[in-house]
């Protein structure tokens, strides 16, 4: 399970603070697929890294009683200097993971072939993105976090993706963030809209986004 409490964001702007998110608690329970939409810019991207733990609220908590991913659809976590396999590795000693599996699951998903051997930062950011993707799926999370991550890759890849993001959810929870309705339709059970610093919660996910779309 992941809790929210009482969580506020604010940052220092020439005009004075400005608050992100103002005061949000929610429990986001496990086996439950739960999105957010949101307009660019509501907070969304700010309220998974805090999720996360790569960034910390102004104030309130977050209490996470599961293992967490890194956020899916950021992959300014690897090392440039290294290579795709490198980074691997390195990863993989982090999160105490078998390198060897891993590896091999990667290969063969983000099909970067000899690209695997160069550094990182000789590569395109789409396909920065298959190796990112292709390594939060190799290692076992009880929740995914997602920011906009369905339009990596040609049409052949995006649907191989959305067939692993629906095997993982066979046994792991997705939270996924967007500004688009579609990408909450296709994956989620249950959703929320972020606005004016608020999470507005709904029942089901037509509602959210009917609320959201006559914003």
């Amino acid at each position: 399970m992941i809790e929210l409490r009482n969580i506020c964001k604010q940052y220092r702007t020439p005009k004075g603070a400005k608050t992100v998110l103002d005061d949000i608690s929610i429990v986001f329970p496990p086996r439950c697929n739960f999105g957010i939409l949101g307009c660019n810019g509501a907070g969304k991207s700010t309220l998974l890294r805090m999720i996360s733990g790569a960034e910390l609220p102004t104030s309130g908590e977050v209490l996470r009683r599961a293992s967490v991913s890194w956020l899916i659809g950021f992959s300014g976590g690897f090392h440039g200097s290294l290579t795709g396999r490198e980074n691997l590795r390195f990863i993989c000693r982090i999160y105490a993971a078998d390198i060897a599996e891993v590896t091999a699951f990667v290969e063969d998903f983000s099909e970067l072939g000899d690209y695997m051997e160069m550094p990182v930062n000789t590569y395109s950011s789409g396909m920065k993105a298959k190796l990112a993707f292709g390594l939060s799926m190799a290692i076992d999370f009880d929740y995914y976090l997602i920011d906009e991550v369905t339009a990596v890759g040609d049409a052949r890849f995006q649907k191989k993706s959305k067939a692993e993001f629906d095997r993982r959810k066979e046994r792991s929870s997705l939270l996924v963030v967007s500004h688009n309705s579609n990408t909450i339709r296709s994956h989620c059970d249950v959703a929320a809209v972020l606005e004016q610093g608020q999470l507005l919660f709904f029942p089901d996910v037509e509602s959210a986004i009917t609320h959201y779309e006559n914003q």
